[in-house]
């Protein structure tokens, strides 16, 4: 039960790692003077190799986590567990779940002019149809080409998201978006927007970029001012981290992912 919740409780945000950490940087900026719970689930990822049931039985344990912290919202950075986990916490938890996926399709089909839209993500992402089925369901007609970019994810992890070799396999894995007449391109990962410049060198140049982090952060913030939980108050914001496990690199790549040096990690055990 969600009690106690005011404009000052903190915004849970989590993933299956550290990818995420791109969704709270740009919700930190979105929302400022707002306090953060961000929850990496570093023992299970990744999660799109594991089955929906899995994947929503690990997001239950992190909500149950984030509800016991008081937390006012809950943002699913991460594109697999928004797919298939969050229509099923909506439904059983109080506390409002936010995906990363709805956000970037509706604000997508305002912007595109040529009723063209390209995804780019893993290939469990692409192979779930998610993003496909959420512009179906808003019955626009928009044509969607889902493209998976499974070398993206290591490639920006070894550090190598801006080098010859990233720019050759994106000019490879997007070459199909040269030939249609898309306008618009969602980053469908949350690890993509580290890469957002090579992407941007390997596809034509009046293709503009959705990012998740700040559509999610647009809708959340729409949502926290009509419940009147938006935090307008000077108080001093915090942001803590939790992982279910410490990877190698984890410092490493968290601050190039977070734009920051981690710090307030948690070592925390969910089973």
């Amino acid at each position: 039960m969600t009690t106690n919740i005011s404009s000052d409780s903190p915004i849970g945000v989590f993933d299956s790692g550290l990818g995420g950490l791109t969704v709270l940087r740009a919700l930190e900026k979105i929302l400022p003077k707002e306090s953060f719970l961000y929850f990496g689930d570093t023992a299970h990822v990744p999660y799109g190799t594991k089955s929906a049931e899995t994947v929503t039985q690990y997001s239950r344990h992190i909500l149950d986590f984030f509800v016991e912290h008081g937390t006012k919202a809950v943002v699913i950075a991460c594109n697999t567990a928004s797919a298939v986990a969050c229509t099923t916490l909506q439904s059983e938890y109080e506390v409002p779940v936010f995906n990363v996926v709805t956000p970037s399709v509706e604000f997508a089909s305002t912007i595109t002019k040529t009723q063209s839209v390209g995804v780019i993500g893993t290939t469990a992402t692409v192979q779930s149809g998610a993003y496909t089925a959420a512009f179906n369901s808003l019955n626009r007609g928009i044509s969607v080409k889902e493209i998976s970019c499974p070398l993206f994810v290591p490639l920006i992890e070894e550090g190598w998201a801006e080098t010859s070799i990233a720019r050759e396999v994106a000019m490879q894995y997007l070459s199909p978006l040269s030939t249609l007449n898309t306008d618009t391109l969602i980053l469908g990962c949350t690890h993509y927007p580290i890469m957002a410049d090579t992407i941007l060198s390997a596809v034509p140049d009046h293709i503009q970029l959705v990012y998740s982090g700040e559509t999610v952060g647009e809708q959340l913030k729409h949502h926290l001012k009509k419940e009147e939980k938006f935090n307008t108050e000077n108080a001093l914001k915090t942001t803590r981290f939790f992982v279910s496990d410490f990877p190698q690199k984890f410092d490493e790549l968290g601050s190039r992912f977070l734009g920051r040096p981690l710090e307030n990690v948690t070592h925390v055990s969910l089973l």
